[in-house]
C-alpha cells in the first residue's frame, strides 16, 4: 500500500530569471543560466509528499525523449516510483518565468493526449484501491477513467484535485471538481467569489490558496475559515511549486489524523519553506514535517 497515489502531472520547467513581471519589452534579455528540471503539478505534489516522508507512486505518460528522461531522473533521486506510459507527443513542458522576488508566470504546454485511455480502467482502479490518499492533476488522458477512479476509491480514503486558476467556469475542470472530495485552486482569478464557488461545490471541502496572503478553508458545511500566511524562514527564491506543497502538506497532515483546519496552517508552513528553495527536489529537512 502507498500513502499517496498522484494521477498525472508530470513534465518539464524550463526556469528562467527574468528582471521583472511582467516582463520589459524589448528585444532581449541577458539572463542567467536556464535551467530544464522535472516540474508541473504531479510532480510537486508528488516530490513534496516523498520529503515529507509519504510512500508516494505516480501514474502518467511521458515522452521517449530526453525531458522524459530528465523527469525518470529526478523520480529515482527522489525514490518515487512511476507507472508510465509513452506519450507519443513527447513530454510536457512549462517555461516558468521567475522575477527576483519569486513569483512567476508559467507558459505551459500540455502535450495533448490523443486516443484511448493510456492505462486500462482495471489497473488503475487497482491502484486506487491500494492507496491510503489518491491525488488527480487534471490531465486530458484521465477525463474518460474519473467514474472508474470514483467508483475504486474505498470507503474512508479521500480523493483530491488542484483546480490551479480555474475561473469556476471553464466547462474543462467541472467534471475534475464533481468527482472528488477535496477541491484546492488558487484565487488569482476568483477575487470575492471563492465563497459563491464553494458553495457550488458543497458538500465538498474546498481550499483557495492565495500566495503571501494565506488561504480560505470551506469545509463544505456553509462557513468559511481564514487559513493566515505562514512566514518563511529564508528569503523566497522561486515560487514554482508553492501550492503543490501545499497539498501535500495538507494531504500529509490528513493521513496523520488532523483536523483539516490545522492541517491547512501546516500546509501553509510547507508552502512556505517550499518557497525558499530553488526547484522542486527539496532537500533533506527543508519541509517541516510536523
Amino acid at each position: 500500500m502507498v500513502d499517496l497515489l498522484v494521477l498525472g502531472g508530470l513534465g518539464v520547467d524550463v526556469r528562467v530569471r527574468v528582471p521583472a513581471l511582467p516582463l520589459p519589452a524589448a528585444d532581449s534579455h541577458t539572463v542567467e543560466p536556464i535551467e530544464l528540471r522535472i516540474g508541473n503539478t504531479g510532480a510537486g505534489v508528488a516530490l513534496a509528499a516523498r520529503a515529507l516522508g509519504l510512500r508516494v507512486l505516480v501514474v502518467d505518460t511521458l515522452g521517449a525523449d530526453p525531458a522524459g528522461e530528465l523527469v525518470r531522473a529526478a523520480l529515482t533521486r527522489a525514490e518515487v516510483p512511476a507507472l508510465l506510459a509513452e506519450h507519443p507527443g513527447g513530454t510536457r513542458r512549462s517555461v516558468n518565468l521567475v522575477d527576483p522576488g519569486g513569483r512567476r508566470t508559467s507558459l505551459y504546454d500540455p502535450r495533448p493526449w490523443q486516443g484511448g485511455p493510456p492505462f486500462p480502467a482495471t489497473e488503475l482502479a487497482a491502484l486506487v484501491r491500494d492507496a491510503r490518499h489518491v491525488h488527480l492533476s487534471i490531465m486530458d488522458w484521465a477525463v474518460p477513467l474519473l467514474s472508474a477512479v470514483r467508483a475504486a476509491v474505498p470507503k474512508g480514503v479521500a480523493l483530491s484535485t488542484d483546480l490551479h486558476d480555474w475561473d469556476g467556469e471553464n466547462t474543462y475542470h467541472r467534471p475534475f471538481a464533481e468527482v472528488v472530495d477535496l477541491v484546492l485552486l488558487s484565487g488569482v482569478r476568483l477575487g470575492d467569489r471563492a465563497a459563491s464557488l464553494a458553495g457550488t461545490l458543497a458538500p465538498r471541502m474546498v481550499v483557495v490558496t492565495r500566495g503571501a496572503d494565506g488561504a480560505e478553508l470551506y469545509p463544505g458545511d456553509g462557513t468559511a475559515l481564514p487559513v493566515p500566511p505562514a512566514v518563511p524562514a529564508k528569503p523566497v527564491v522561486d515560487t514554482n511549486g508553492a501550492g503543490d506543497a501545499f497539498a501535500a502538506g495538507l494531504i500529509a497532515a490528513r493521513l496523520r489524523g488532523e483536523p483539516l483546519a490545522r492541517a491547512a496552517r501546516y500546509a501553509a508552513r510547507v508552502a512556505a519553506a517550499a518557497c525558499t528553495h530553488d526547484g522542486m527536489e527539496y532537500p533533506p529537512g527543508l519541509l517541516p514535517t510536523g
